[in-house]
């Protein structure tokens, strides 16, 4: 059984923001969500990534401090 969550807080974000945040090009990041070390929801043909999994990411490659994406 699933938890109960809240996801009225989730913020995701595209491609392009995910790209932008972490200074590389888009399908670096279309690489990571298809190899999983990425994840992220298909809406469609495009794919929205958690905030917090990509905070979560830069932490784990040694980039501690958090960043403003808006």
């Amino acid at each position: 059984m699933v938890e109960s969550q809240n996801f009225a807080s989730a913020r995701f974000m595209t491609v392009a923001e995910v790209a932008d945040v972490m200074r590389v090009s888009k399908m670096t990041v279309y690489r990571l969500v298809h190899s999983g070390d990425l994840p992220a929801v298909r809406f469609g043909r495009s794919y929205r990534v958690p905030e917090n999994a990509v905070q979560e990411y830069l932490r784990a490659a040694g980039f501690g401090r958090d960043f403003n994406t808006g």
